[in-house]
């Protein structure tokens, strides 16, 4: 898990500034390499966030990046089959809290961003499509590249994401297995609480990415 929120700190920037969002219909493969680029050289000249400054990427984060994100989808795919058996106040409970905790950790992980860098793949697509894959590859010195996919759909307000994967790992199929455990040990309060919980660990700096 750490190895894989470390990568997907990367994947944050590219959804960090607001220059795409006058551009909601814009291709998917667009939105991600335009503005990863124009991200990631304002990253790199930040002493603040490679000075650690997690509350000023946590703003920017919360700011820039929920926008992109369909965070009640990633939940629903998360959390599987027991999604249908919470109430609406119970869904909108754990889409709150997993948001928070993935921009939190993010927001977290991307003060360790250094010298990478993305190649983009070939967007494979057919005109009519309202879901696609965007395959992407980071590289960085010392270490193999690692393949990261995002997810995106398109509904009436533009594309947004729905899933990353990493190195060949879906982030909701990753947290589908704890979130399971967390319901069938507590229940869906259990997995509330749970969540909530890791969100003041990370808040308050006690709890590692």
């Amino acid at each position: 898990m750490r190895k894989l929120l470390a990568c997907l700190a990367v994947l944050m920037t590219a959804f960090l500034t607001p220059a795409q969002a006058a551009e909601p219909n814009g291709a998917p493969d667009a939105l991600v390499r335009d503005v990863t680029n124009e991200v990631l050289a304002i990253v790199r000249q930040d002493k603040a966030i490679q000075g650690g400054d997690t509350r000023k990427v946590l703003q920017l984060v919360d700011e820039k990046v929920l926008p992109h994100f369909n965070f009640r989808r990633m939940t629903m795919l998360a959390v599987g089959r027991d999604w249908r058996s919470a109430s609406p106040d119970q869904q909108q409970a754990l889409t709150d809290a997993f948001r928070t905790l993935l921009v939190r950790t993010y927001s977290n992980a991307l003060t360790q961003y250094r010298d990478q860098t993305i190649d983009f793949k070939p967007l494979r697509m057919a005109p009519a499509d309202t879901s696609v894959q965007v395959r992407t590859e980071v590289r960085q010195p010392g270490a193999q590249p690692i393949g990261i996919d995002y997810m995106l759909e398109k509904g009436n307000d533009g594309w947004k994401v729905f899933d990353v994967i990493v190195a060949g790992v879906s982030l909701v199929t990753n947290y589908r297995g704890t979130f399971a455990q967390e319901i069938r040990t507590g229940g869906v309060d259990g997995l509330i609480r749970s969540l909530q919980e890791k969100n003041r660990a990370l808040e308050s700096g006690k709890a590692g990415a």
